[in-house]
């Protein structure tokens, strides 16, 4: 039988979860950041930038999903804001709920960035792109940092399911 404080026990979840509401928050922050940064500064006027043989800067509009899917067809940019705003708070949900710490940062990366977009969507009526990597004449779709966390916030919860799996096994 525990002997600790009710108090003392739950402290670490709580921590987790400030943890991973703080990262949500700074990776938002860090997503509209640049965002306002390319916008006001960097692409006035607009124009494609070489930085590295490999990567360019560059502004484009993504009035689709995920790397323009759905682009060539006419959605209201407050329907696909209404949706990435509710699948953030189902996240917000699961985080709260959940113990591990590369669930909750998985969680929270994915959480700032599709909050960035949501605001993006509001704010624009279109996702603001401008980060382009090439190999030669071959270009990666332009996406953003709230792209990056996504893609990096859903590769630790896919090593989470295969680190999980592992400890279960054993």
């Amino acid at each position: 039988m525990r002997t600790e404080p009710i108090a003392a026990r739950h402290a670490p979840v709580h921590g987790l979860r400030l943890f991973g509401l703080g990262l949500a928050l700074a990776w938002l922050l860090l997503d509209q950041a640049t965002k306002w940064w390319i916008l006001e500064y960097v692409m006035k006027p607009p124009e494609a930038l070489r930085i590295a043989p490999f990567f360019n800067l560059v502004l484009g509009w993504n009035r689709g999903v995920s790397f323009g899917i759905l682009g060539g067809h006419e959605l209201p940019p407050w329907t696909l804001a209404m949706f990435s705003g509710t699948i953030a708070a189902a996240l917000i949900v699961w985080l709260l709920r959940t113990r591990d710490r590369l669930v909750v940062t998985g969680l929270a990366l994915v959480i700032g960035g599709a909050l960035g977009n949501t605001l993006d969507r509001i704010h624009h009526g279109a996702v603001t792109d401008f980060l382009d990597f090439h190999l030669a004449d071959w270009h990666w779709p332009a996406f953003n940092m709230a792209d990056v966390g996504v893609v990096c916030g859903a590769a630790f919860l896919m090593l989470d399911s295969f680190v999980r799996q592992d400890r279960d096994a054993a």
